[in-house]
């Protein structure tokens, strides 16, 4: 078993015990609520049940069955294919950026790519960044490490997000040292 595989089911685990609710109770739960958006279902989740956002996010995806990283694997979809559909018309201009971030990143070491619906997640023992569009003009880099200082350049996000920080990029030299530093101390944080 991968270790994406061993952390989702963890998690899983994880947030039956927090709820005191089986899966198949928790679905029916979600699915009795008559709500259709994922989104709507995240919040009820979270305001119903105390769930973090990650948790519940993660519960709305298994109850839907819309987690982008098991439909690429049900697919069997190529990393390129993936990115394919993630920039894809308008946000086509963005792939640039996206591996340019990625080339980068490879020089730390290895780590695991794992394709979501509309961004990839990047772990090793647990998620350190994830990238994806942010909108049509420019690409979104989420960090995941508590132990950086917030800035203008460098955003921090409310507790319970999937990141601690993010940072947007509209052109390649944003790929800067300034970034690097930071996806490099996520990186050495998640191992």
């Amino acid at each position: 078993m991968s270790n994406i595989s061993q952390a989702y089911e963890t998690q899983m685990k994880n947030i039956q015990k927090k709820t005191g609710m089986t899966l198949e109770e928790l679905t029916a739960l979600i699915h009795q609520s008559g709500l259709q958006k994922h989104a709507e279902i995240r919040q009820m989740m979270q305001e119903r049940l105390g769930l973090g956002y990650g948790d519940a996010n993660t519960l709305v995806h298994f109850v839907r069955n819309t987690d982008g990283e098991r439909a690429a694997q049900v697919q069997q979809l190529s990393p390129d294919a993936v990115l394919d559909g993630i920039y894809t018309g308008s946000k086509a201009h963005l792939r640039p950026l996206h591996e340019k971030v990625m080339a980068e990143l490879h020089n730390f070491g290895e780590f695991e790519i794992a394709p979501k619906k509309g961004y990839v997640s990047l772990r090793l023992k647990k998620q350190f960044a994830m990238l994806g569009p942010g909108s049509k003009q420019r690409l979104e880099v989420g960090i995941n490490h508590k132990q950086l200082s917030g800035s203008a350049r460098l955003k921090v996000q409310p507790a319970g997000g999937m990141c601690q920080y993010k940072v947007f990029l509209t052109n390649l030299e944003e790929v800067d040292a300034e970034l690097l530093g930071w996806l490099r101390a996520a990186f050495e944080a998640a191992g």
